[in-house]
């Protein structure tokens, strides 16, 4: 995947706070990344940190999960097996806007006086609030207030409380609250013209219905034939009398509220929103659909609304909370990436999880291995049933996976490497088809599920026949040489400058699990394997090509090449550091492809997926060799050289790597936060504390623990879920503590270092705490990709 850096682009100035990301004054020219920041969703739906009256904006932007146009792929030279469509994520109808006039001037904080202005995105409360003080060009002052969510609890809803406050003299104010479809296309992130034309008006009008308190309006896409309801319904509260008029067209709808109030008088509107899609059901249904929403949602009322959110998230952050003193920065920043990876997936219910989520149009909405391979992992930990939806996702496009595999004159299932439904829509096959190891990354999160819920009965739906199908096309993918020796050729692994190679360790170590997993499933579930076709002598084979994979080594070097002859490629000459990035607009990808140049982990990924393939020795050598080589011009490498760092003692770099991570967003690190967040690298910023300093990891069927912390942290605290039990990990500078707060009856077996404990809820186990002394000197970087320095002092703005 992609990514761009920061030039000399501004950046939001964010106080440190442990629970909210504070905006105090409006910057417009941050105001593309803000909106990417202050973005609201569920996994369903997403509402982007617009301003309430809708202008001004970066980029306008409300998203459902999946919902998408087709658009042709462009090929100068096409061949066999390359996709033809192209899915990019629709901006669908906006439901957001509130604008207001004061005596008929409008509301907007280009206009007039802006005393104050500040927005507060809540972590705890699930809502983003907004306070403005503002005097009209006429010199009519008001207070706004307003209060936007989007429901956990309830899946189709959203809600806006909207308050207007007359300061000082008498005003006249008109509240127009909208609905508005088609509007002017947001950025894309492509350069096809084609793609930016499919997103030119993409939905057409099918039907208006005005309602007592609002309107419900259908529209279809052009291409991709899938249809959609979105409604709104008010809650007027005001002293003095008010009139309501409602209006629909085809592609927009107002609410419109006027109201005379007295110095000291307030208009409050709570605004109810809902919304649907379908490529099956019928309008009637839809439209009828979100008519219930809206009338759930009118019936719990906006404070039952706020009080179901804050309980989900007291719920979550109770088995998902990181608590790190010395580290403000970084305390606030782990918050905002958990908060950020449960609105992509909580209720994204059987539909895909975007790398972005549901925050803006980066990568079209795609899905790629990201998703399994660092936001399911977490998601699994804190909140499983979110994780399980998501591979009931992957596992309903089975079918076009298996029709992939064909094409590609394979058998099994060929996941795709970047899609909206299932289909494949990546036009780069060495970046894309040739990446097979997501098979394996799907098949690595369906294992995770099961061994960290202790529940196999989504193995049983729909997990066992994944992992069959995966682990048929690493057999017809890969060939066992004369000395018996099995290798994968012709493919690619994590790092994208390095691409369609042969026996990539990364690739070949999640091929042989993926089969030992195949296999061993298999053998838990004889009958429905049989169901499968699976014979004996079909999982045999399995084990046999896992026993044997191939792993590169080069003993003069004494470290594992990336993929085979890696280390004899030719050393990549790095220039001024700030032209190189990325290398990939700098450079032509014939050039990267054959030299030691690595966009992100790959080898050093796979030591930490993999720890046990490699000795202490073999890790530290390793990890020496690739930080000289890699540029990170992924936003997906920094947790995973966070994770091996501290894994090799390099603690002070670990905690760089990890506020990278963690900070990508918050301080717009790759220059793109405008197109949306990094969901994988939040993810990723959480796995790098918890596996990291926390030691965390799978061992088998048990939970292990080998924590250390960094000089600059004084306690790092985390939560996790652990088959069905609450474990809570205390470390401070002498001491683990492992509980289960609140669980009298509860249990949880972990190996902490190499001592076998079991936890119960009758009290905490406490232990010393172990150092970590590196093998060799700190790595250094390529000229210019140092990590910066991480700084905690609550004083840093970023």
């Amino acid at each position: 995947m992609s990514a761009s850096r920061a030039g000399h682009s501004p950046r939001a100035a964010l106080p440190v706070e442990p629970w909210c990301v504070r905006e105090p004054s409006v910057d417009l020219t941050t105001l593309a990344q803000t909106e990417s920041l202050f973005a609201l969703s569920n996994g369903h739906l997403g509402l982007r940190g617009n301003l309430d009256e809708g202008e001004p904006n970066a980029t306008p932007g409300t998203y459902l999960g999946s919902f998408f146009e087709n658009h042709p792929l462009p090929y100068p030279e096409g061949g066999y097996g390359y996709p033809e469509s192209g899915q990019t994520l629709v901006n669908v109808t906006n439901g957001k806007i509130m604008r207001l006039l004061v005596d008929d001037e409008p509301f907007d904080v280009r206009y007039g006086d802006l005393l104050t202005h500040e927005r507060r995105l809540d972590l705890r409360g699930g809502v983003l609030e907004r306070h403005v003080d503002w005097v009209s060009p006429a010199g009519k002052r008001v207070r706004v207030r307003s209060t936007r969510l989007v429901s956990f609890t309830h899946r189709a809803v959203a809600g806006i409380e909207y308050e207007v406050e007359a300061v000082g003299d008498p005003v006249r104010l008109i509240l127009q609250s909208e609905l508005v479809t088609n509007e002017a296309p947001p950025e894309v992130d492509s350069e096809d013209p084609r793609v930016a034309q499919a997103l030119d008006n993409p939905l057409v009008a099918v039907s208006q219905d005005v309602e007592q308190g609002g309107v419900v309006m259908l529209h279809r896409t052009r291409q991709s034939g899938l249809t959609m309801a979105a409604g709104m319904d008010h809650e007027v509260h005001v002293d003095g009398r008010y009139d309501v008029e409602h209006d629909a067209r085809p592609d927009w709808a107002r609410t419109t509220i006027v109201t005379t109030l007295a110095p000291g008088e307030r208009l409050r509107v709570v605004k109810y929103l809902a919304y649907g899609w379908s490529a099956r059901r019928s309008e009637p249904a839809l439209r009828d659909q979100v008519a219930a929403a809206l009338t759930a949602a009118r019936y719990a009322g906006w404070q039952g609304l706020v009080d179901s959110q804050r309980a989900y998230l007291d719920d979550f952050w109770g088995c998902a909370d990181v608590e790190v003193d010395g580290d403000p920065v970084l305390q606030q920043a782990v918050r905002f990436s958990l908060f950020h990876v449960l609105q992509a997936g909580a209720r994204s219910e059987r539909r895909g999880i975007g790398a972005k989520g549901l925050t803006g149009t980066g990568y079209n909405g795609h899905t790629f291995w990201d998703i399994e391979g660092f936001v399911l992992p977490l998601l699994t930990l804190t909140a499983p049933d979110a994780a399980a939806n998501a591979l009931r996702w992957r596992a309903s496009t089975l079918d076009l996976a298996r029709q992939r595999a064909a094409t590609l004159g394979l058998a099994g299932a060929a996941f795709p490497w970047r899609t909206i439904d299932g289909e494949e829509t990546s036009a780069y096959w060495p970046a894309g088809t040739a990446a097979f190891h997501l098979n394996a990354d799907i098949a690595r999160a369906f294992e995770q599920y099961r061994r960290i819920t202790g529940d196999d009965s989504l193995e049983v739906s729909c997990g066992l026949e994944v992992l069959v199908e995966t682990a048929r096309l690493w057999l017809s993918l890969g060939h066992h040489d004369r000395h018996g020796r099995w290798h994968l050729d012709g493919v690619t692994g994590p790092d994208e400058y390095t691409a369609v190679v042969d026996d990539n360790v990364f690739t070949n170590l999640m091929a042989a699990r993926n089969l030992r997993a195949a296999a061993d499933a298999v053998a838990r579930h004889p009958e429905q394997s049989r169901t499968l076709g699976v014979t004996t002598e079909e999982s045999a084979a399995w084990r046999d090509a896992a026993e044997a994979v191939h792993l590169p080594y080069d003993k003069e070097l004494g470290v594992h090449p990336q993929c085979n002859s890696f280390t004899r490629y030719a050393e990549w000459e790095f220039t001024d550091p700030e032209d190189d990035r990325p290398l990939m607009l700098r450079a032509p990808y014939f050039q990267l492809y054959r030299k030691q140049v690595v966009k992100q982990a790959d080898l050093v990924l796979a030591m930490q997926w993999f720890p046990d393939a490699f000795t202490d020795e073999e890790r530290a050598r390793n990890f020496d060799y690739y930080e000289k080589r890699t540029v990170r011009d992924s936003s997906l490498s920094a947790a995973a050289q966070s994770v091996i760092a501290a894994r090799t003692g390099h603690l002070r770099l670990a905690h760089d790597y990890l506020h990278e991570a963690a900070l990508v967003d918050l301080r717009d690190l790759h220059g793109n936060t405008s197109q949306g967040l990094h969901i994988a690298s939040l993810a990723g910023a959480w796995n790098a504390l918890v596996e990291g300093f926390g030691g965390m990891r799978e061992d088998g069927e048990r939970l292990r623990l080998e924590p250390t912390l960094p000089a600059a942290i004084d306690r790092l605290s985390f939560r996790l879920r652990w088959r069905g039990a609450r474990v809570r990990v205390e470390i401070t500078a002498d001491e683990v503590r492992c509980s289960l707060p609140g669980q009298p009856d509860a249990s949880a077996d972990l190996l902490l270092y190499d001592e076998l404990l079991t936890v119960t809820g009758a009290g905490e186990v406490v232990r010393p705490l172990r150092s970590r002394e590196p093998l060799l000197p700190t790595p250094t970087q390529p000229p210019g990709r140092a990590p910066e320095p991480a700084r905690t002092s609550a004083d840093v703005v970023s």
